[in-house]
């Protein structure tokens, strides 16, 4: 039996005149004056020139992330720019750590109800992150989902390209025994830990308001995530520089084991990482015990790279001269591909 009033695809939830008006508005965030860039928004696909002069055997790097539950915290307190740079940050030191340059972004956002309005935020959000890092915004997709998604409900992921030249490859291979490991700070939880931290706001509310090293928690929370490529790409191609790790979900045991050949270990001496006020506070807090903090948090070692023994002390000058703030913590001993503690952390 029909129905006595019409369907349309607006009632059902979708006003395509929305949709059309929101990439118009998306238009000016992707205009880019980079030649590599052959064609502009309204195509099916982008197209991108592949010509690498001066690369004798360049390999390109995917890599597709999002920004964890801090997009919900982020969008909720109006933080719709700085969950965008979190993510492009995020995308591009995970290619950074193989040595790897930037090329070209696309974006996926999925809503329940579009609003043009933030969605035009979010690309422009998203483009000018990656021009910051030299990179592109090149397209993505838009998905109105109702009944699927609630509104008001944002989900935001995107996916990079890089290049590296073959022979520049990091991936661990060359790290060997009595090389150094080198703590590089973060600037705060970047983009992981955030469902224990939004569990410990359900539980006491009023701790958005209270002040961690002069800031509101909150905004300390909401701290973009920082991108190392800009201090590393100095480094590539140095022989000195042996293996790097992104330090994200799974802590440092989680993301440095992940370079490490089979045959060595990470011996990380706790008591040398220099931990940031936001993890001390969360921890009391919480009550969150030593290994779920070591576990769910990047702890202040946003990322690690390991160096040469002679290497070593060149490469933190380097990187403590652009900006950053590196350390050693640890040497690659004898092992079997673990990363093993001593000591205790000076909270």
């Amino acid at each position: 039996m029909a129905t006595q009033k019409g369907i349309s695809y607006e009632k059902a939830g979708v006003d395509i005149n929305v949709a059309d008006a929101t990439k118009k508005a998306m238009a000016k965030s992707l205009e880019t004056g980079d030649k590599r860039v052959l064609n502009r928004i309204g195509a099916f696909a982008s197209l991108f020139d592949g010509h690498f002069p001066g690369m004798k055997h360049p390999i390109l790097v995917l890599k597709t992330e999002e920004p964890g539950s801090k997009q919900k915290l982020a969008f909720s307190h109006d933080r719709i720019e700085s969950v965008c740079e979190d993510m492009v940050n995020h995308l591009i030191n995970d290619i950074a750590v193989m040595g790897a340059a930037p090329l070209s972004v696309q974006d996926c956002i999925v809503c329940g109800k579009l609003e043009k309005e933030k969605v035009a935020r979010i690309v422009d959000g998203i483009a000018s992150a990656c021009r910051k890092q030299g990179c592109v915004l090149t397209g993505g997709e838009t998905s109105e989902q109702p009944g699927v998604v609630d509104a008001g409900t944002y989900i935001l992921t995107s996916s990079i390209v890089g290049v590296v030249e073959k022979e520049g490859i990091i991936d661990g291979s060359a790290i060997q025994e009595g090389d150094i490991v080198l703590a590089i700070s973060s600037n705060g939880l970047h983009t992981n830990g955030y469902s224990l931290v939004r569990a410990l706001l359900k539980a006491n509310p009023g701790l958005e308001n209270e002040k961690v090293s002069g800031r509101r928690f909150i905004d300390a929370l909401l701290a973009p995530h920082l991108c190392y490529y800009q201090g590393l790409k100095g480094l590539f191609g140095s022989k000195e520089l042996h293996g790097l790790a992104h330090i994200t979900g799974g802590g440092i045991q989680g993301n440095l084991n992940r370079v490490l050949p089979g045959h060595l270990d990470a011996k990380v001496e706790l008591g040398k990482i220099k931990i940031l006020p936001i993890f001390s506070f969360i921890k009391e807090k919480g009550n969150v015990s030593d290994g779920d903090m070591l576990r769910t948090f990047n702890l202040s070692v946003g990322m690690v790279a390991v160096a040469s023994r002679k290497g070593a002390a060149t490469m933190q000058q380097h990187l403590n001269g652009q900006g950053y703030s590196a350390y050693p913590v640890g040497e690659i001993v004898k092992g079997a591909k673990k990363v093993v503690f001593s000591g205790t952390v000076k909270w």
